[in-house]
């Protein structure tokens, strides 16, 4: 079972299987903007409750895919139509949401390193260098709050179990699905 969805009981799975994301649109006049919101496409957006049904095509009549049930869960808006906006997540899927579902807040979701081993934890850093101390390791599949990020290095926030507060520190940027590279945040 997927660890951000759960499967519709008796619902078939996409045809055609999940489309994998596309490089994002770079940063100029060509950059291509929502036709609703004029907010650029594509962009990364959370879900704002604990359940988002992921549906085949923008409104209600449309067969539900999956239901979502993480609130802030990253997901990646590559397009709108009225108050509809078809979203991609961590793993590709795609499907449609109503826009009142999703958040601006930016959320990430760590990744393991490219070429390590999967159970490998990702530094939370106490500052934005490789050799600063750890505040805390990481598996892939934490989500974390983005507070900012210089296009190499990400402040993020953590909800760790078993610790009071939220963690906060710095990981590489490339170790997050949620902003895309070089991106700045503020």
């Amino acid at each position: 079972m997927r660890w951000t969805a759960c499967l519709v009981a008796g619902l078939v799975a996409l045809a055609a299987g999940p489309t994998r994301a596309a490089p994002p649109a770079a940063a100029g006049p060509d950059v291509a903007v929502g036709p609703v919101t004029k907010l650029p496409l594509p962009r990364y957006a959370s879900l704002k409750t604990d359940r988002v049904n992921l549906r085949e095509g923008p409104s209600k009549d449309h067969r539900t895919l999956w239901v979502f049930q993480r609130a802030g869960l990253p997901v990646e808006i590559v397009a709108e139509f009225e108050t509809w906006r078809r979203i991609r997540d961590s793993e590709g899927t795609e499907g449609w949401v109503l826009h009142s579902l999703l958040s601006g807040r930016r959320t990430a979701i760590v990744n393991a390193p490219k070429g390590a081993d999967k159970a490998a934890p990702v530094p939370l850093r106490a500052r934005a260098d490789e050799a600063a101390e750890d505040e805390a390791r990481l598996q892939a599949g934490v989500i974390g709050s983005v507070k900012s990020c210089t296009g190499t290095w990400c402040r993020l926030i953590v909800a760790l179990p078993g610790k009071r507060g939220d963690v906060d520190g710095y990981i590489r940027q490339d170790r997050l699905w949620g902003v895309y590279p070089n991106e700045k945040v503020e």
